[in-house]
């Protein structure tokens, strides 16, 4: 079982013996629920050959249970302060290695890679990635972590209820955007559990889920040769929610007759808005765009 604290009263008092305050700008709400940390564990499907790196540790409570599951854990935590309490909750576990750092800022393969001491030695074996991710850095670490092309296999994720919403959320409905084409182009993405506020301390405004993201070998569409092109198509397309798309891209390609060929071509109806479109749809739009843009 955990070793570390169980209740808000244990964290109250322990974080007052080292001086140390959940920082609210740092959006620190520490999971104190064994049983969901078990279960966030579980879902990563750990075996004792597999390397998982935890993002923000808080007080260990998911750290523990990763470690009795994984060969090793590779914790980052931001806080230096946290971070001293942390080791002296999780002293004697071996298997685990806490590192201060920035997660928006870290290349997780040249992390991984040299806490096998693998640096240069082949290619890297794919691990895993567990976090509770505060609400301000979500989008940009998902960015991060799944853009880079990290040999990153499985993400289990604890996020803020309306980004998990955001993230599985399908076309056509009030919580797709361009964080949801994103990171389904690059990840199966599977609802996994919703997590109420009262399990954690400090108690968070807002109710939390879990997701999971597998990362796809390849793309589930085709963009063509331009990937990044397809997701200037994809931000430009829900910048201007309220727009169909002639006007929403004119922006990007500087002529609405360029835009109605596009549409024409990709078979897409130029009364729609870029929130109705699917992966494919926008694959075949972002296709037909820079084709249209080749002829001038």
């Amino acid at each position: 079982m955990y070793p570390g604290v169980k209740s808000p009263g244990q964290i109250i008092s322990l974080l007052k013996a080292k001086g140390v305050r959940p920082s609210k700008a740092r959006g620190q709400n520490f999971l104190i629920d064994a049983n969901i940390a078990r279960k966030i564990a579980e879902e990563a499907a750990l075996e004792t050959r597999d390397i998982v790196v935890e993002i923000g540790p808080g007080l260990g409570a998911l750290t523990w249970e990763l470690a009795q599951r994984a060969g090793w854990v590779i914790g980052v935590e931001i806080d230096r302060n946290l971070l001293q309490v942390l080791r002296e909750i999780l002293e004697g576990q071996s298997n685990v290695l806490l590192i201060e750092g920035d997660a928006l800022k870290i290349d997780f393969d040249e992390l991984v890679g040299k806490s096998l001491g693998m640096e240069g030695r082949g290619r890297l074996p794919a691990y895993k990635v567990v976090a509770n991710l505060p609400y301000y850095i979500t989008s940009p670490l998902l960015l991060h972590l799944l853009g880079s092309g990290f040999n990153i296999k499985r993400l289990v994720l604890m996020v803020q209820l309306e980004v998990a919403q955001r993230l599985v959320a399908g076309p056509g409905t009030k919580d797709y955007g361009a964080l949801t084409v994103f990171a389904q182009y690059f990840a199966d993405i599977q609802w996994v559990m919703r997590v109420p506020r009262k399990v954690f301390f400090p108690r968070p405004e807002v109710d939390s889920a879990v997701v999971r993201l597998d990362r796809r070998l390849f793309p589930p569409v085709d963009v063509g040769d331009d990937e990044e092109f397809f997701f200037r198509v994809v931000r430009a397309s829900f910048s201007k929610r309220r727009k169909i798309l002639p006007n929403a891209l004119k922006e990007l390609v500087g002529d609405r007759g360029v835009v109605f060929k596009a549409l024409d071509a990709a078979g897409i109806a130029p009364i729609r808005r870029g929130e109705t479109l699917s992966l494919e749809e926008f694959a075949s739009l972002s296709r037909c765009l820079k084709k249209e843009l080749g002829r001038g």
